[in-house]
């Protein structure tokens, strides 16, 4: 284990990410202060080896790098936007975005907090809980060189992480990573479906994909592992990749770029969404998907 005494970290957010991004970080040796909402995320945080805080300002107060992993935009707004946050901010403090949040909410906070004398970044995540367990993420930081540069270190417990360009970029392609994602496992669930009602076997149908050249994330990772077990269980809720696409979207009417199937695509999830509910796991999109392809008369 590395040694670093002298370097708190506080992280806001301990839910299905944040809480192994958290523990990763106390293995590495980091005073790590959390916080979240749920009672039960701050026990099992302080289980694992960590200090809690009854409040975000807490958690923030003294320390020098401040994580937050956190639903959408609107959350982390509200948590940087509170008077006790802002006030326990400083010239020494680093805040790193690391949730899934809208680039230009981002360049305004970025702007927001510079007159505390803090600096934000953001630096979004794609690898989902196992890669946060493992340490794997591909991590998307987006802001000034010098203030990338001084979170390398700290940040290397969780993974891989890329300068990919100014305030607010991180955020932008993570978006659109996840807009690719969520069009690849929507359509590798309608792709299935037609093989089932074909009558092939949905388990070699994707063994077989996997060596063709409609091999993606789906047919590799999320059906090997939760849509054919049928566990449907990848720790990413439907609702946030339906926000994420919409960010992506947004951006993309936003920069006048077309984006027709991506458009296409956010109104399926949304149905979906609306059917199966707030709690719902991504890869419930394929149930889904096949529960409306067997209420269909065969031709």
């Amino acid at each position: 284990m590395s040694e670093r005494p002298n370097v708190r970290v506080a992280f806001v957010g301990l839910g299905n990410m944040g809480a192994q991004m958290s523990v990763r970080l106390l293995d590495a040796g980091y005073d790590v202060v959390g916080y979240d909402p749920s009672d039960t995320a701050r026990r099992s945080f302080v289980d694992a080896g960590g200090t809690q805080a009854t409040t975000a300002a807490g958690a923030i107060r003294g320390s020098e790098f401040v994580i937050l992993m956190l639903p959408n935009s609107r959350v982390v707004e509200l948590v940087l936007g509170d008077p006790d946050v802002v006030d326990a901010l400083g010239p020494q403090t680093t805040v790193i975005d690391m949730s899934s949040s809208e680039p230009v909410s981002t360049v305004d906070l970025a702007r927001a907090v510079s007159k505390t004398g803090a600096v934000l970044i953001d630096a979004p995540v794609s690898g989902g809980v196992a890669g946060a367990k493992a340490g794997t993420l591909t991590i998307m930081a987006g802001g000034r060189d010098d203030a990338v540069a001084q979170v390398r270190d700290l940040l290397a417990p969780l993974g891989t992480l890329t300068h990919v360009g100014d305030t607010g970029a991180g955020h932008a392609l993570k978006s659109v990573n996840n807009l690719m994602a969520a069009v690849g496992l929507l359509v590798t669930s309608e792709g299935v479906a037609i093989g089932r009602r074909f009558g092939i076997d949905p388990a070699l149908m994707v063994s077989m994909i996997n060596k063709s050249s409609g091999q993606n994330a789906a047919t590799d990772q999320k059906f090997p592992r939760y849509v054919l077990p049928e566990t449907y269980d990848s720790g990413f809720a439907l609702a946030l990749m339906l926000k994420d696409m919409r960010i992506a979207t947004g951006l993309a009417g936003a920069l006048g770029v077309p984006a027709p199937l991506g458009n296409r695509a956010v109104e399926v999830w949304a149905s979906a969404a609306d059917d199966l509910g707030p709690e719902a796991d991504q890869t419930e999109i394929a149930r889904w998907t096949f529960d409306n392809a067997s209420t269909r008369a065969t031709p």
